[in-house]
């Protein structure tokens, strides 16, 4: 007997090749308007459709998100499902966006292309960043310019993610401290992360959401932060306290470069879309023309270890 893979009707058909004879793709609409026997599923839409999809299919045993993370829908499925996260889908694109932000704000980039759509060449002085260097005879720089190399930069979440954001900004030159849930092999424990924050010039954040991480930069932390500091969140945005971010923001004390926000999306007239020294995108960090070829290359991995009868990888055990 065949095993059925349920998949969005959205998804093209190239993406399904290369899949055994042993497999029917069996295709899911945004609103099923009955039920629909699968064993295994890839739900590839937003949250609120694919809880709305769920609640028509039956049978199903092994549900295999595209997403590295789960926490929109870790409640959705029962225990007796088995729950794959999508870990090493996003690698490249997130610790290219990652390090982008990272150049953008150390070079200043976004206080340049607004002088640049407001027609005026940026001479000196004219900054309103934090940590502006005091003029000198030689030059009066327009913004406090700053370097990568030999910036001390904290990577909080050493995962997949983590290890790419780091392979990337070694060849910058960077020095890198590295924080994970446990301590191994380099690696520190996020209790000492209290330790860590006052030596880090950059603090980059690729942690899960968990009740663990929720809030992990508090108040208190981000006060830790060494003046001039920046913040790259490319995680989950309640792993920082709004409330907390925004006072450090406003008080000239850190700089931020965030993909994701708490709340999200970012409703209009929030304070962080006028907050100083942030540049802020719309949770896209882990996007790319090569999204899906990925992703559909872990699901064909997937479900030909289950037809084999084989151990999936990527199991999600606990908040992930």
């Amino acid at each position: 007997m065949k095993v059925r893979v349920g998949v969005d009707l959205s998804v093209d058909e190239a993406l399904l090749a290369g899949v055994g004879s042993e497999v029917q793709f069996v295709r899911i609409p945004e609103d099923p308007q009955g039920a629909i026997e699968i064993e295994f599923w890839v739900p590839a839409l937003r949250p609120s459709i694919v809880r709305r999809q769920w609640q028509h299919l039956q049978g199903v045993r092994v549900v295999q998100l595209p997403w590295a993370g789960v926490d929109t829908l870790l409640k959705v499925f029962p225990p007796e499902v088995t729950l794959c996260d999508a870990r090493g889908v996003h690698d490249i694109p997130t610790a290219e966006w990652a390090v982008t932000a990272i150049l953008a704000m150390q070079k200043c980039l976004p206080f340049f292309l607004e002088r640049q759509r407001q027609g005026k060449w940026a001479l000196g002085q004219q900054s309103q960043q934090i940590d502006h260097p005091r003029p000198t005879k030689i030059k009066d720089p327009a913004a406090p310019m700053k370097e990568v190399a030999e910036a001390t930069v904290l990577i909080v979440g050493y995962g997949a993610i983590g290890q790419a954001v780091g392979a990337r900004l070694l060849p910058f030159g960077a020095k890198l401290e590295l924080v994970g849930r446990t301590a191994h092999d380099g690696v520190e424990p996020v209790s000492n992360l209290d330790e860590l924050l006052p030596h880090a010039d950059i603090v980059v954040l690729t942690v899960p959401l968990t009740s663990e991480t929720r809030h992990l930069l508090n108040a208190k932390r981000l006060m830790k932060m060494k003046p001039g500091a920046l913040l790259v969140n490319a995680s989950r945005g309640p792993i920082v306290e709004t409330e907390a971010l925004l006072q450090s923001l406003n008080a000239g004390r850190i700089r931020a470069a965030l993909d994701v926000t708490d709340p999200e999306p970012l409703p209009e007239g929030h304070p962080l879309w006028q907050a100083p020294n942030l540049l802020l995108t719309p949770h896209v960090a882990g996007d790319s023309d090569r999204f899906m070829q990925r992703a559909f290359r872990l699901v064909r991995e997937q479900v030909g270890r289950f037809s084999r009868g084989e151990a999936l990888i990527n199991v999600v055990k606990g908040e992930y």
